[in-house]
């Protein structure tokens, strides 16, 4: 409105091209401001219904979704909390998705009873902070069983606007386990493939590690807790090649071994939609995968301190400790 005012008043289309707002927008302001000055500049209620979900309505469908159970169901769902507050199930939803709130949705934990899991949280994570000078470290596992799946009639391949199409069944064709060495600093990974999983197997591997690690390197191995690394063979083997130190992870937490992120790749890339009539098929890609990753090979950057570890995982405890449950 300052802008029409003076002793001379401005064109109207000369006002919307220094404003850079149209002539009707100017107009239907200066027409509002000479029949009502000040007031006629006040916004204008607003058109459509008012708001008809109370706060505390808001408040009871989160509270409830947070603090009971419905009868006759693990957890609520949009139908039956509508039905227990009145609400439609488009506003329980849309409830919800403001809280993030995911009652269809559940998590799975495991905490670790190990009564060393302090000091080995320490070791593993020191070794990937700080590695010894004139060392490699290495996490070691074994991905046991591994399926050699063929569907029961032809995979149908992908089509625009349709997915790849496989039946539910299938045929198993045997098994295989996958050694892996994964180095924690270069990304390279040895592996060895056995159709057995003991401790002569894990020896071997051993011996294929001993090989391919050039000699004057020290070898800190990463392994978790299953009996096949702890028989006397083993122990026995290593106290002949002292070279050797095993770095013991605590008893369920596999996430804290490196190699595990490794076969995950595996899995998602290769093993979980393949397709195998035989057992040496599946070997065979297996190899050809491990070759590929190989060549152009990737490291992980581990970020978790062993102190931000143990200051998360005593939050979660406090949290669970006063679930009720």
């Amino acid at each position: 409105m300052l802008a029409c005012a003076g002793p001379e008043v401005p064109a109207i289309v000369a006002v919307a091209r220094e404003l850079r707002m149209t002539a009707d927008t100017v107009r239907k302001w200066r027409r509002r401001f000479l029949a009502e000055r000040l007031d006629g500049l006040v916004d204008e209620p607003r058109p459509g219904r008012p708001p008809t979900i109370s706060v505390d309505q808001v408040e009871a469908v989160v509270v409830t979704t947070l603090e009971q159970l419905p009868k006759n169901a693990t957890h609520w769902s949009r139908t039956s909390m509508a039905e227990h507050s009145g609400l439609s199930k488009s506003t329980v939803g849309r409830i919800w998705r403001q809280f993030q709130l995911k009652p269809h949705l559940a998590d799975t934990f495991k905490l670790s009873t190990d009564p060393f899991f302090v000091e080995k949280v320490y070791d593993v994570v020191g070794l990937y902070f700080n590695p010894p000078e004139g060392a490699v470290v290495l996490s070691v596992d074994e991905k046991s069983q591994i399926q050699a799946l063929d569907r029961s009639q032809p995979v149908l391949p992908i089509m625009p606007g349709m997915p790849e199409r496989r039946t539910h069944d299938y045929v198993c064709n045997g098994l295989t386990t996958l050694f892996a060495a994964f180095d924690v600093a270069t990304g390279q990974v040895i592996t060895a493939l056995h159709r057995r999983h003991r401790a002569m197997e894990f020896k071997k591997f051993l011996i294929r590690i001993d090989k391919e690690v050039p000699a004057h390197l020290q070898i800190h191995l990463i392994v978790d807790n299953y009996g096949t690394h702890k028989t006397p063979a083993i122990k026995a083997w290593l106290a002949r090649h002292p070279r050797f130190e095993l770095h013991f992870t605590p008893t369920g937490s596999s996430w804290i071994n490196q190699v595990e992120r490794w076969f995950g790749y595996l899995a998602h890339q290769m093993i979980r939609r393949g397709a195998h009539k035989n057992i040496q098929a599946l070997e065979a890609d297996i190899r050809a995968w491990v070759k590929n990753w190989n060549e152009d090979p990737k490291p992980f950057i581990w970020t978790k301190t062993a102190e931000e570890i143990l200051d998360s995982l005593a939050r979660f405890c406090r949290r669970i400790s006063g679930a009720g449950h």
